[in-house]
This record gives C-alpha cells, structure tokens and sequence, in this order.
C-alpha cells in the first residue's frame, strides 16, 4: 500500500521542483481520484477473487477457483474499456467536475490522457495482485508494485526534469511501471500454487462470479467512499478558494499533497493492524477475550504514537513536508501550512478510526467495520465540507476534517465499549465430548429447511438403524479440536448480520469452518452414522458410502412448527424461517460453490410433512 502511494507522491515532487509548480500539482490531484474509481471496480473484483480463492483452499475445492479468477480478470477488462471510452468521450466534464479551472485544464488533459491509456493494465495489475496474495505469495505480490514504484522514481527525474516532458514525462513514468508490474503479474500467474487457468477458466460463470462480487463489494464501497470525499472536497475548494485570495487552483493542489503524505501514515496503520489480525481473529474464536485485548492495546498504543509523532510534525514542521514538493509560491505556501495544521489536527482520531474498523473486520464484525468507515467519511465529513464553507469559507472545508474526526471517534469509541460488553471476558471450559463408537457402513447426511424437523428426522433414522447421531455435538467436537469456544463454532451459520457473507469469510470464523471440516471427516472415518447440517454433504462428497438427503415441507407447515416449538406468533414464525434459511443458504455455498436445494446436489429430496404423518 505504501508503495503504491509513491507513484503520485513521487510525481508531484518531481513536478513542484519542475517549471510547472503548483498547478502540475493541481492537474494530478485533479486526475487522481478518477483513477481511484478504475482501482475501486479493479479491486472489488480482485479482492473478490481472492477471497473466493480463500475459501476454495479451505474446501480443497481446485475446480472453482481457476474460473472465479479468470471470470474476475475478463470483467476487469472489459470494465477497464468501458471506462476507457467513457473516460475519452467525457473527458473535459470529468476534470471540470474534479476541480479544474481555466489555468490547469491543459495540464490536467495532458497527464489524463496518458493515464486513461494505460487504464486496462493499472486494474488488471491491481485486481491480479490481490490473487497473488491469496495465493500464498504476500512477498511477490510487494515485488510487484515495489518494481513499478522504483521504476517510476527513476523515470520521473529522466522524464520531467532531464528530457523536459513536464507532466506528460510524469504520466508516461507511471504507466510505464504500471506495465511492468503488470507483466511481472503475469509470469506469476504462470507458475501458481494453488490453481491453474486454462481457457475455460475464462467463461463467465454467473453463479461463482455473483459470489465474487459479494466478497469484493465491501472493498468497492470503501474506494468509492475516497472517490466521493475527493469529488465533493475538490468541488468545495475549487468554489470557495475561486472566492479567496488563494484561487482556485492553489487549494486543489494543495490537497492532493496533503493527502498523499496522510495515506503514508494511514498505511502505517494499515499495517500494525492487519499484521495483528490472526492473533485477534483465532483469539476472538477461542473466547479468549483477555488476549483480544492485549492485541488491540498494543495496535492502539502504536497507532496513537504514530500519530502523535505525525501530527507534531504537520502542526509545527509543515514547511519542511512543503519544501519537498517544491514551489516558492507565498499564497501555495500559506495555504499548504494553514492546510496541514487544520485538515490533519486530528490525525491521530483518523487512525484509530482506521484501525478500530479493521479491528472489528479481524473479530468477524463487517457490519461494526463498515458504520465505522463510513460514519467519519461520508454521514460526517460529507455534509459539513458542503455546509461549514458557507459560514467559514474556504477555512470551512479545512476544519470539516478534524470536526468529523472528533465526532467520528465518539460512535467509534461507542460500537467498541458495547462490542466488548456483549461478550463474555472469561476463557469458557469445554465441555468433554468424545467420538461415538461405530462400525463401517453408511453415512447419512442430512440438511434441511428451517422448521422441517429435520433434526428430529435424523435422530429417527439413526435410532432406526442404531447408529451414533451427530448434530450439537459437531459443535462441541470442533470446539475441541480447534480450541475455540462452542457457542462461537455454534454461531458461524446463525448470524442475521446483513453482511452475513462478508462475516463467513472473516478470519475467526475461517478457523471454525475449518475444524468443523476435519470434525465431520473424523466423524466419517470413525464408521456408520447420522450427521445434520454443517455442509456435510460437500464436506464428505468424496466419501463412496454417504446418502446425502436435504429435507423441506411446505411454508405453512413451517411456520406451525416454529410457532410450536418456540411459542411465537405466525408473523415473527415466519420471519424466522425466512432469516434462517438465507443464511444456511448462504453458509452452505459459500462453504460448497453449490447452491443450497438443488435436487443435483444430493441422493434424495423429501417432504418431512409426508415423512413424518406416514410416520405417525
């Protein structure tokens, strides 16, 4: 991340020390946040991807994964010409839009152009860089944007300053190590760990391309967020500074400096972070409490020191950050202090709120993650950029950052308190639970719809046949294995978050999948039995002995049970039955790339209705 953020920090120091000044400065912080929608598409797919070639590795499944990558790098394409030509056709109004003005329009065309060129290889390298990652290779994948950002720190004093490009030389410098990074991608993908592409890999496939975009659909948001602070401060600065002595072309470059030296320290964050999350997400697991909360104190004790440090730097140092970008401008440097001491007072704030957000991502909290994000970006800082300005002007859009990043930590602060109050500190002892004695022979599996009594069926069958029943206890044993705690291996398919599939893929609950996996072979091995629920069916697909059966009735007789067994009403009855059943859906596909009740999917399909009266 931190490399990747050398390419336009790179450029526009190389460009202030040119004869362009801050108004090459102002066309790439112009051009800047369109990228940003391109890498936004590039790694929603990408991220998507990755995340469904996780899931894949855990199920073993080597059929699937080739096709959600290849699906993912054909959509990226074809996205990346799309946005190429809608790029060129609407060229003037995008940079009109982003903040130019009469004295960079030139400039910001100059640089777009080039950029939007090389726009099909920027968001295949980043969207196939991610994959490089879920594929066990985290040190290539740095090497891949390490080499672009070095050859673009070479290219940039050659092209700019030695062979006097201006800003074209900067562009031409960045979408040359764009392409390299790209093809050292490339030869990557040729000699894969885990999977292998061939042609029919790029066939699009709906059903595991729609949980492709699923998995990346957080991360659009995310980018998109960037895009619509950058869109909504740059319109606000281009007005308001058009009405102050500084014009409009000092504030837009201005910003685009200030926040490039501010993703360094977020990036910083980033990292401490995500280096803390498998501590975290398996400690989470295990209800170990008391070490989620060293983890998180140590992350936060760092973090709040990174940003002491960066925040005395920007409040009494932010000539010496100026004076790397280059320009002797008194108005540009005025407003650059006065835009470092103001904008990023509370930077310290800002990198907790990162951080807490990506915290609550590590514990299986997508929900908590993204209010938090989105609460400090958008609900907050969105509409006081737009309203402090009226009454402030143009200091207005500088004090909007730091008012909403006091009022972002207090909701952040808030979900946390309440996040450690719902859970139980204390280490939970397991219960001892053992493997039931069995004999070689059949192994009945059984899934079922919410309210069909399948659960009572399996035990039926299995009293019949006088073999061992598994259904609480896979919980228990997977507890046991893995050394998480039960109530959380119990909870991983019962969730009613409504970013249910971003929470199956979380860290904590990777782990319970897993032991769960190795419970049901273990089970299987051990001879004849009865095992409900849990994807068994896939998990054992393997297996030459296993009936898999999936079990239903009608909604009305659903929705009897329920109010039987639970005492509710026939409303709530039904709600119930309807949360219930998307989330086993939505567990079970996630778990098998199959979708949940295809008669394809299984041995037999049965009405527990008529199984249950003939029973009677």
């Amino acid at each position: 991340m931190t490399n990747s953020s050398l390419y336009n920090i790179v450029d526009q120091i190389f460009i202030g020390h040119s004869s362009l000044g801050y108004l090459g400065n102002a066309a790439t912080g112009i051009v800047f946040p369109i990228t940003i929608i391109a890498v936004a598409f590039a790694w929603c797919f990408g991220d998507g991807a990755a995340a469904y070639l996780s899931l894949c590795q855990g199920r073993k499944d080597t059929k699937n994964a080739p096709i959600a990558i290849g699906n993912s790098i054909i959509i990226t394409f074809v996205i990346s010409i799309i946005f190429l030509i809608l790029g060129f056709i609407f060229k003037d109004q995008l940079l009109y839009l982003f903040g130019a003005s009469s004295k960079s329009i030139k400039l910001a065309r100059d640089y777009y152009e080039i950029i939007l060129m090389a726009i099909p290889v920027y968001m295949l390298g980043n969207g196939m860089n991610a994959v490089i990652r879920a594929d066990g290779s985290p040190g290539f994948s740095m090497l891949t944007t390490s080499i672009g950002a070095i050859i673009n720190i070479i290219l940039d004093p050659i092209f700019i300053l030695g062979l006097n490009w201006g800003i074209k030389g900067a562009a031409y410098a960045t979408i040359i190590g764009q392409i390299v990074s790209l093809i050292v991608s490339i030869i990557y993908y040729t000699r894969t760990k885990t999977f292998k592409l061939s042609k029919s890999s790029f066939k699009i496939n709906y059903h595991i391309f729609k949980n492709v975009l699923k998995l990346g659909v957080s991360t659009f948001i995310t980018q998109m967020s960037i895009v619509i602070i950058s869109l909504v401060c740059n319109i606000m600065l281009a007005k308001y500074g058009a009405q102050s002595k500084y014009g409009a072309d000092i504030p837009i470059a201005v910003i685009g400096i200030v926040m490039k030296v501010f993703s360094i320290v977020i990036n910083i964050i980033v990292g401490i972070i995500l280096g803390a999350q498998p501590i975290l997400g398996y400690n989470y697991g295990a209800k170990n409490i008391k070490r989620v909360k060293e983890t998180l104190k140590k992350a936060l004790t760092i973090s709040i020191i990174v940003g002491i440090i960066a925040t005395i730097i920007f409040e009494l140092c932010p000539s010496l950050i100026i004076s790397i970008f280059g320009s002797n401008d008194k108005l540009y440097i005025d407003f650059a202090k006065l835009t470092f001491r103001l904008f990023l007072m509370l930077v310290t704030f800002t990198c907790l709120i990162k951080l807490i957000s990506i915290f609550f991502q590590a514990v299986g909290e997508p929900l908590k993650s993204t209010i938090v994000s989105l609460t400090r970006d958008i609900i907050l800082f969105v509409p006081l950029v737009i309203i402090l300005p009226k009454y402030m002007g143009i200091k207005g859009v500088l004090i909007a950052a730091p008012i909403a990043d006091l009022l972002g930590i207090l909701v952040t602060i808030f979900l946390l308190i309440k996040f450690f109050k719902n859970i139980n500190g204390e280490v939970k002892t397991q219960n001892e639970v053992y493997l039931k004695k069995s004999t070689p022979g059949v192994i009945i599996t059984i899934s079922r719809t919410h309210g069909s009594q399948g659960k009572k069926i399996g035990e039926l069958i299995a009293k019949k046949l006088n073999i061992p029943y598994y259904y609480k206890e896979l919980t228990a044993l997977a507890a046991k294995e893995s050394g998480l705690d039960k109530e959380f291996v119990s909870s991983i398919n019962k969730t009613q978050d409504i970013l249910h599939d971003l929470y199956l893929t979380s860290q904590p609950v990777k782990y319970a999948i897993e032991a769960q996996e190795k419970v049901i072979k273990m089970i299987a091995d051990a001879g004849s039995c009865v095992i409900v629920g849990r994807a068994a069916d896939y998990i054992l697909r393997d297996y030459p002995n296993v009936i898999r059966i999936f079990i239903s009735a009608p909604l009305d007789y659903r929705i009897n049970n329920i109010m039987e067994m639970y005492n509710d009403n026939k409303i709530n009855a039904k709600k119930n039955i309807e949360k219930s059943d998307k989330n086993r859906k939505s567990y079970y596909e996630m778990i098998s790339g199959n979708t949940w009740g295809d008669s394809l999917n299984y041995d037999l399909c049965i009405s527990s209705k008529m199984l249950l009266l003939s029973h009677k």
